[in-house]
């Protein structure tokens, strides 16, 4: 049924999207989920994720997906486009009491056929390190909940290491950890190691080695998410004060930060090559940061609510030169100065990526363009392109490859979370009927909050020149009698968003124009932020408005997104991008495959519903 104030094309969920290399098709028989496909009922629950390993199976079949819906864990054989989905079939299933997991991560280097270490956080703070294939229970980090007791909202292998990992927490802070230590029976005593403008690094003072070796504080309220540079030697860290912090890892140094234009950043990604950073959030924007130059380069508009994820795809993303001298991103031998836990750790080297390369000679532009996507609450993925005019505004602009539409798909806002509490105990199953018992004792609280939708009269360009710079990109597909009334009156109307708007007059109001940054919303998605610092962050807001770290609109291009797409009925959580498909997730606990252009063939069983367990979907 369409929901009230849209047409039943509005929406209507898309099962292919076409770009400029092709079309993109839903592989139905090839969707992930509980092995009964009900629909799982999402409220007050963590965010479904999903995380894929690589073991070099010879027989061809070689990725291993994990996903997390609810208060369970799921590890399956991942076949893609190759072959249907078997859900009867799990590896390992764990099924956790009185906690959630909330995220998990599988370390590459160590994985084998017979053996993988993937980590798992959970919404009491703890971590767990489980071998799925081995059906292993390794070890429990802070079980006892003495290192920190909020929930986890990011753990990452540490690039390079076999045994080094990182922990993100709602409180804000980061922790490393080694697998290796063990965590002690007494709370951790710290000392400082380095300190600087909203962030502090600790080490762990004891006599033994113990976990966790450094402790970082960052920022104001929950750390959402971070992510490893591709070489490893950076960390940028998005956090619900709305700041994207970039650190030097092993020195613990700040290279650069950025603001978004309002609310909580809850999502960032690397471009391959390490140039380039985008981040997602409450803003109902993609924003696309520089490493470089340490500044906003541009910013999208094509979500209505609040973005979860941001992605690039390596795949797509393409540089198109003669052979010009190589310019890496901020991969100075000199810049960092090792600390001892970083000493003799093999990095990832991305030196040898194309993208890296640049002609610094000449005034030639390099024919270039990132692609990277995002999904969000509104259920819509949307794809964009960062070509040349955008990254090099100051050469000569190159002739613009690509058409891209306006979409105006329409979905309802989603309903946000409630907060629960519970204390029991964590009960691991598996296929064989083997059960164990991890002893967690516990107390999880996660939340959401919708946003409100975007006008759809927004004019849209690939490019909107800065205002006081001629020298910047331009849409070659706009009409030459354009001018700059044209785009301050866009720009206008979306330069003065406002989060709180009534339930009943969403499909009906466009964003409030609020000039007083004053309206920002102050509800987290962490009961743990106070209201004192919620005021705090609003006055440092109203500070950065119009700086480099936070731009005013119409001071950054504003891109459109090449496609943008109503693709589910809840809240989208996982954006995913493979060498054959892209990889989504939905808070209903659905994984979907979406078969790359010419792909779609690979899946023998695609027509023949009468191979394929899911002719029983319920």
């Amino acid at each position: 049924m369409a929901a009230e104030g849209g047409g039943k094309e509005m929406n209507e969920i898309k099962t292919q999207f076409t770009t400029r290399e092709g079309v993109y098709k839903l592989l139905t028989h090839s969707e992930y989920s509980r092995p009964n496909r009900v629909p799982f009922n999402s409220q007050g629950s963590n965010p479904v994720k999903v995380s894929f390993v690589n073991v070099n199976d010879q027989s061809g079949n070689g990725d291993r997906i994990c996903f997390n819906v609810g208060r369970e864990l799921y590890f399956y054989i991942y076949k893609g486009v190759r072959k249907a989905a078997d859900l009867s079939k799990p590896i390992d299933k764990r099924i956790y009491k009185g906690t959630q997991p909330t995220c998990h991560d599988f370390n590459p280097l160590t994985a084998t056929a017979e053996s993988v270490s993937l980590l798992v956080g959970f919404s009491a703070g703890q971590v767990q390190l489980i071998d799925p294939i081995k059906k292993e229970t390794s070890k429990l980090f802070n079980e006892e909940r003495l290192i920190d007791k909020s929930r986890v909202t990011c753990v990452r292998w540490v690039p390079g290491s076999e045994s080094l990992f990182l922990v993100a927490h709602s409180s804000g802070s980061m922790y490393l950890y080694n697998v290796e230590n063990t965590c002690g029976t007494t709370a951790p005593h710290y000392q400082l190691l380095k300190q600087g403008e909203n962030y502090a690094v600790h080490t762990c003072k004891s006599k033994s080695a113990r976990n966790p070796l450094l402790r970082w504080t960052v920022g104001e309220g929950a750390l959402n998410e971070f992510a490893f540079s591709p070489d490893g030697k950076f960390l940028a860290c998005a956090s619900q004060d709305g700041f994207l912090r970039v650190f030097g890892f092993d020195a613990a140094e700040l290279h650069g930060t950025m603001k978004s234009y309002f609310g909580g950043l809850l999502c960032v990604c690397w471009s391959p090559d390490g140039r380039y950073i985008v981040a997602g959030g409450e803003d109902d924007l993609v924003t696309v940061w520089s490493f470089s130059d340490c500044r906003v380069i541009a910013r999208g508009h094509g979500h209505k609510s609040w973005v979860s994820v941001v992605a690039f795809d390596h795949c797509t993303t393409s540089v198109e030169d003669g052979d010009p001298p190589a310019e890496f991103s901020g991969s100075d031998e000199d810049f960092h100065e090792q600390v001892p836990f970083g000493a003799g750790r093999d990095r990832t080297n991305s030196a040898h990526s194309r993208l890296s390369k640049r002609n610094s000679t000449d005034s030639r532009p390099v024919s270039v363009t990132y692609r990277f996507g995002s999904v969000g609450q509104d259920t819509q993925l949307c794809l964009w392109d960062l070509t040349e005019d955008i990254l090099f505004p100051h050469l000569p602009l190159s002739r613009t490859r690509t058409h891209t539409n306006i979409m105006s798909a329409t979905s309802p806002p989603t309903t946000g979370q409630t907060t629960t509490t519970t204390t029991v105990s964590t009960t691991t199953t598996n296929p064989s009927g083997t059960n164990g018992k991890d002893n967690v004792s516990n107390s999880s609280s996660s939340g959401g909050n919708p946003a409100n939708s975007l006008p759809s009269t927004l004019p849209r360009s690939n490019s909107l020149p800065h205002s006081s710079n001629p020298a910047g990109g331009s849409n070659p597909n706009s009409h030459t009698g354009s001018n700059s009334a044209f785009i301050a009156s866009g720009v206008s109307k979306f330069a003065t968003l406002s989060l709180h708007e009534s339930r009943k007059e969403r499909h009906e109001k466009d964003h409030k124009r609020n000039h007083s940054m004053g309206h920002i919303s102050s509800k987290s998605s962490d009961k743990l932020n106070q209201l004192s610092s919620a005021r705090t962050a609003k006055a440092d807001a109203a500070k950065t408005l119009g700086t480099t770290l936070c731009p005013r609109m119409e001071e950054v291009p504003l891109l459109e997104p090449l496609v943008c797409k109503k693709i589910a009925h809840e809240r989208l959580t996982v954006l995913i991008f493979l060498e054959d498909c892209l990889v989504t997730a939905c808070q209903e606990g659905f994984v979907c495959t979406w078969a790359r252009p010419g792909k779609v063939g690979l899946l023998s069983s695609q027509n023949n519903p009468a191979n394929s367990p899911s002719g029983t979907v319920v």
